[in-house]
């Protein structure tokens, strides 16, 4: 299995290079698959043009051809984060208050381990949720599992598209 800490301080300055932030480094797939997925953003729009995921992917190809931090076949794949995105770092939290967001943790709290509800920010190492029934909720950064934004109408028009460039383009197949 590999260090994916070393592998994502071994590819965070390419993404910086190109202006771009890091979101998640993640092994996924398992033994019959194996995966790296890189998502990445540019800090300004939270978003990630085709051209850029060009460019990081192969810088990202060259780097890790050359150290080999990877044991074995995998494939890479660099996207962007998504509409539902991860929220992997503390920033996160507060850069997207006012969404919604479903929060898994790894131990229970108040006898349970899922949380949904309106991001309210944070406080210091807490990330700050608005539950229904029951109110506003601390809940430990360090304690999260895992979290990630609930598609909603005010998400989607929050995070309109850079450009819709080619869309005319497209063709729909029929039946």
């Amino acid at each position: 299995m590999a260090d994916i800490t070393a592998v994502q301080s071994l590819i965070e300055p390419a993404a910086q290079a190109e202006g771009l932030a890091l979101v998640r480094v993640k092994m996924i797939g398992g033994t019959s698959d194996p995966t790296l997925q890189v998502m990445a953003e540019r800090p300004d729009t939270r978003q990630l043009t085709l051209e850029d995921c060009e460019r990081l992917s192969r810088r990202i190809s060259d780097i890790l051809d050359e150290s080999d931090p990877i044991e074995g076949a995998y494939r890479l794949e660099v996207s962007s984060p998504g509409i539902d995105r991860p929220l992997t770092r503390l920033q996160d939290f507060e850069d997207w208050k006012g969404h919604q967001a479903r929060i898994t943790l790894e131990e229970p709290f108040a006898n349970r381990k899922q949380f949904t509800g309106d991001l309210l920010g944070v406080e210091g190492d807490t990330v700050l949720i608005e539950v229904p029934g029951m109110g506003a909720t601390g809940l430990p950064f360090a304690s999260l599992r895992s979290a990630k934004l609930v598609m909603t109408d005010k998400l989607i028009a929050a995070t309109a598209p850079l450009s819709a460039d080619g869309a005319d383009r497209i063709q729909v197949e029929e039946d």
